[in-house]
């Protein structure tokens, strides 16, 4: 079974001095290959870990380990996405959450 992953523990589990960061790594030990995250998650996780290689290839590592696989969002699902940012933007929802969402709930709302 997949476990989706947002951009929050992506950083955690590259980046030491994020207070999650241990926690995100003993989750990581404990969960079943692969894990699934979209293209949005993936950038925004790049961009909060800023314009380092070094943070940044250690994910791409991820990727290439196949112990992160990024899903490839669908038309459907790219129009989904600015349904759940238009419905949910008293939150907001941000592109990388509605791309989750989206694949997370078999399209229910």
């Amino acid at each position: 079974m997949a476990t989706l992953v947002n951009t929050g523990p992506l950083v955690a589990l590259i980046d030491r001095s994020q207070d999650a960061h241990a926690k995100c790594v003993q989750a990581l030990s404990s969960l079943s290959a692969p894990l699934v995250t979209t293209w949005p998650c993936l950038t925004e996780a790049m961009y909060f870990l800023g314009k380092s290689w070094r943070k940044q290839a250690p994910l791409w590592n991820l990727v290439e380990n196949d112990r992160l696989e990024i899903h490839a969002s669908t038309a459907a699902e790219i129009r989904r996405m600015r349904v759940l940012m238009e419905k949910y933007q008293d939150a907001p929802m941000d592109l990388a959450d509605a791309s989750l969402l989206q694949f997370s709930d078999g399209y229910r709302t």
